[in-house]
């Protein structure tokens, strides 16, 4: 497995911070890493300190410029292909074509062992993109009673693109985020994620963090910003658990 997309159709619920962090830790761990960024509110581009660029995720899906003349450098082992804001005008023109993020990235594949993509908001053309072009998904849930019925929706949806376009997609794992050990709402929310979904769960909870909200301001992932912050420990972990199970796929 070396495609991973992080998904989830609800906002708010720590997608790009994972999308962040995850790959930051995974090139500290030795890993080269190529991040995605397809959300046009550009967050995993800014939060890893680059702005606008001529050369983006969208010039490359829609305009036809080379993909790696695209890619910039941010970190040893990190890549990023940049977001643009013009993705949002690209979901008539990839509605038709939902296997045109995977004919793209397929040149990069030799050069990293693992490329993150970063899906926006929602149930797209964008995001669509990102399932046709995944072999595993990473899907953030916030701890909150509301998580598993947003997380059957986006299911649904997942074996719907399996059976029609991408049979190999499979779910590398559910992201408990957001969590407070402190309440008993987060407790149980967790207790019954796991309960329902089991092992597909990841072990890693990433904690509720002022310091993970504070970072991206800084065009720094957490590692840089607060590498001694429960935020920090969490995302490290989850890297560790990510390359376990990638490798056992």
């Amino acid at each position: 497995m070396k495609r991973v997309g992080i998904v989830n159709q609800k906002g708010g619920v720590g997608k790009t911070t994972t999308a962040i962090n995850l790959a930051a830790y995974l090139a500290r761990a030795g890993q080269r890493v190529l991040l995605v960024d397809l959300d046009p509110q550009m967050n995993a581009t800014s939060g890893l300190g680059q702005g606008p660029s001529e050369k983006n995720a969208y010039t490359v899906l829609v305009g036809g410029a080379g993909v790696h003349e695209a890619v910039v450098g941010v970190a040893q082992g990190l890549d990023l292909l940049p977001s643009s804001p013009d993705l949002v005008g690209a979901t008539a023109e990839l509605v038709e074509h939902p296997g045109r993020l995977a004919e793209v990235l397929r040149p990069l594949e030799a050069a990293y062992d693992l490329i993150l993509m970063d899906a926006p908001p929602s149930l797209g053309a964008l995001t669509l993109n990102v399932l046709v072009a995944s072999e595993g998904l990473i899907v953030p849930v916030q701890a909150e009673y509301y998580a598993l019925e947003g997380l059957a929706g986006l299911m649904e949806t997942v074996d719907q693109v399996r059976s029609s376009f991408n049979p190999s997609l499979r779910l590398l794992g559910v992201l408990i985020t957001m969590y407070d050990p402190r309440t008993l709402l987060s407790q149980q929310v967790e207790s019954n994620i796991r309960g329902n979904l089991g092992d597909k769960v990841f072990w890693t909870v990433i904690p509720r963090n002022v310091r993970l909200a504070e970072a991206p301001s800084y065009g720094q992932d957490i590692g840089q910003y607060a590498p001694t912050s429960s935020g920090a420990h969490a995302y490290r972990r989850l890297a560790e658990e990510v390359m376990r199970r990638v490798q056992e796929a």
